[in-house]
């Protein structure tokens, strides 16, 4: 997970890199290509010099600049003269002529002054006539290549030259950007698996150095309060148990006292049949107590995982059965007939399970419907088989539950594992103990309403060729 995390940010980062360079690159162009051409006025002085040439015009006393070539010559802060052909020597200028200008040019000087420079003024030139018009520039005006020579086999190769260029280029800037973000890649990766470790609980420490050591500092107080809290808690839910237990201990023997002299007195002929009910009365009412303050101690054990589960493959069907022998026997007066509805051909659903905690479970279920039916029901029990999964299905018709008994029951927590508000809770540890002991087989149980309008609680767990696959 972790090395998925460093990819994922070197991917982003080179990918980053690369989108950077390439607008980059695009933005140079298009920067170059635009000073270029507002600062590139090359072809405007040629053009400059050729409007000049057309201007020149004979006249009575030599020849003439037209108003169109006086304005050129503004325009630009620029002077001209005109070489003749044969001799070398001006036969004209213009009126703002620097005096070191001379007037007369061998081969050599025109040759130069077409390619460059006038006494450092910078030159361009036109053709007027036979004769040669030279256009001279201000000395801070213009820069000019005097040699533009270049050989052809760079010219013929020069893409070539540039696509290396570009990929020496991108390699370097790579290897810096590398370089520089390693320090980075090595400060993030302890802590990514820092963070990753927190939630599971792992022993978390990450050495403060480096870019990141602030927040490595960060993520070491985090661990070190989050275990300061676990450890707190830990000692507090131990505290919770040990107290359930040392209460239901205590209660055990007084409560045991109560019962046998309750039950003595319901057998005593000397009493009254008024007295002796009113024994049977605190006789019944104690052995709630026993049964309340024993489901009590084993929720407590379940929900701190302290109630040690002794695994074996096990028999749903046998299990079931013997939920519901138990119950018939106890059953004299017959007010809960117990039906069982499971078919003949399924003999036996095997899980991996504590089977005395498994049958704790039905019994709860079946316990729930004779507690919460005074009248007396029916109960209906069976167990099948779906897909990867074993099923008990506890029914009955008696009152059932509204739909907003039902809602709560369903998602209102109870009062054993309720950490977050005094309001309104879940009482009755009986199907809470259902629910535990299924979560612990990797099952899980729901409620419902039954076919006939009373209550049904279905069980589900892993069946043992399923449960040994998940571990």
């Amino acid at each position: 997970m972790m090395m998925k995390s460093m990819l994922k940010l070197i991917r982003r980062s080179l990918l980053l890199l690369l989108i950077s360079m390439f607008l980059l690159l695009i933005f140079n162009g298009v920067f170059f290509i635009s000073v270029t051409a507002s600062h590139n006025s090359g072809g405007s002085i040629w053009t400059a010099a050729e409007t000049v040439a057309d201007s020149l015009s004979p006249s009575s006393d030599g020849l003439r600049l037209s108003e169109e070539g006086r304005k050129t010559l503004k325009e630009y802060g620029a002077w001209a003269i005109l070489i003749e052909d044969k001799s070398g020597n001006t036969i004209w200028e213009s009126d703002n002529l620097p005096e070191e200008i001379p007037d007369h040019y061998s081969a050599a000087e025109i040759a130069r002054a077409v390619n460059g420079y006038i006494c450092d003024y910078p030159t361009s030139f036109s053709r007027k006539g036979d004769h040669l018009l030279i256009l001279g520039l201000p000395k801070t005006g213009y820069w000019k290549l005097m040699w533009p020579a270049f050989d052809y086999n760079f010219i013929a190769n020069l893409p070539k030259l540039l696509l290396i260029g570009l990929l020496c280029n991108l390699g370097i800037v790579s290897l810096i950007y590398f370089l520089a973000s390693s320090g980075i890649f090595r400060s993030v990766k302890p802590i990514l698996k820092g963070i990753q470790d927190l939630p599971e609980g792992k022993e978390v420490y990450v050495r403060e150095r480096g870019l990141l050591s602030e927040l490595a500092s960060s993520i070491n107080q985090s661990a070190e309060k989050l275990r300061s809290q676990e450890h707190s808690l830990k000692k507090k839910e131990t505290a919770r148990a040990n107290w359930i237990a040392g209460v239901s201990h205590d209660i055990r023997t007084p409560l045991s006292m109560i019962m046998g002299y309750a039950g003595q007195l319901e057998e005593d002929a000397a009493l009254s049949g008024s007295q002796r009910q009113k024994a049977a009365v605190i006789r019944r009412q104690s052995e709630k107590i026993r049964d309340l303050v024993s489901d009590l101690n084993l929720a407590s054990r379940l929900e701190y995982n302290m109630q040690p589960l002794h695994l074996e493959i096990c028999n749903l069907v046998a299990i079931a059965r013997q939920a519901s022998v138990d119950f018939i026997n106890n059953d004299i007066e017959g007010r809960y007939p117990i039906r069982w509805l499971t078919k003949d051909s399924l003999s036996s659903c095997l899980v991996r399970g504590d089977s005395s905690l498994l049958q704790r479970a039905v019994a709860n279920v079946v316990q729930n419907s004779m507690n919460h039916n005074d009248n007396g029901c029916r109960i209906d029990i069976t167990v099948e088989k779906s897909g990867s999964w074993g099923i008990i299905r506890v029914d009955d018709n008696g009152a059932g539950v509204e739909d907003w008994q039902l809602d709560k029951l369903r998602n209102t927590p109870h009062y054993m594992v309720c950490d977050e508000n005094t309001g309104p809770q879940r009482h009755g540890l009986g199907l809470l103990i259902v629910r535990q002991i299924l979560e612990a087989h990797h099952g899980n149980a729901s409620f419902d309403h039954s076919k006939e309008g009373g209550f049904s609680v279905l069980m589900k767990l892993p069946l043992a060729d399923s449960a040994d696959k998940r571990n």
